[in-house]
């Protein structure tokens, strides 16, 4: 079986500070990311949120694994009735004034076996506009700090 890995990677005028912060701070995440009822980036702290399309919803169950503050974040990322766990690593590289964001969603094959809905393109197109479009709309509107 091969890997089905995705990895994504943006560059933000923007800190570090402030897109770890945009990355682990639920209030944060709700502007661009999902609407999460709670979000600590602490080892063992699950959660959940649902997503999905205008037919479909899916709950997605997420427990944090690895925290090394303003560096990496790595969670755990399956679906309610599936066993399959598959992770997402967020890694963040100081670039001056600039933040690089790695962001990697590793398993995904685990997953392709429960239908169309979970085939990598999808998570591909999902990653690309959450990332790459809503993340960095989010940043470029906060407040530039002297």
């Amino acid at each position: 079986m091969q890997n089905e890995s995705f990895v994504i990677e943006r560059t933000f005028d923007a800190p570090i500070e402030k897109v770890w912060s945009a990355i682990t701070t639920k209030e944060q995440m709700k502007q661009w990311y999902f609407d999460l009822q709670e979000f600590r980036p602490e080892v063992g702290f699950e959660f959940r949120f649902e997503a999905g399309d205008k037919n479909t919803k899916y709950l997605h169950i997420c427990r944090i694994t690895e925290v090394m503050p303003g560096k990496k974040l790595v969670h755990s990322w399956k679906y309610d009735g599936q066993d399959e766990e598959t992770y997402v690593t967020w890694e963040l590289f100081d670039e001056g004034n600039k933040t690089r964001l790695k962001l990697t969603h590793e398993g995904l094959e685990r997953i392709a076996k429960y239908g169309r809905a979970f085939a990598k393109e999808n998570f591909v197109a999902g990653w690309t506009d959450i990332v790459g479009r809503s993340l960095k709309e989010f940043l470029e509107k906060l407040p530039v700090e002297n």
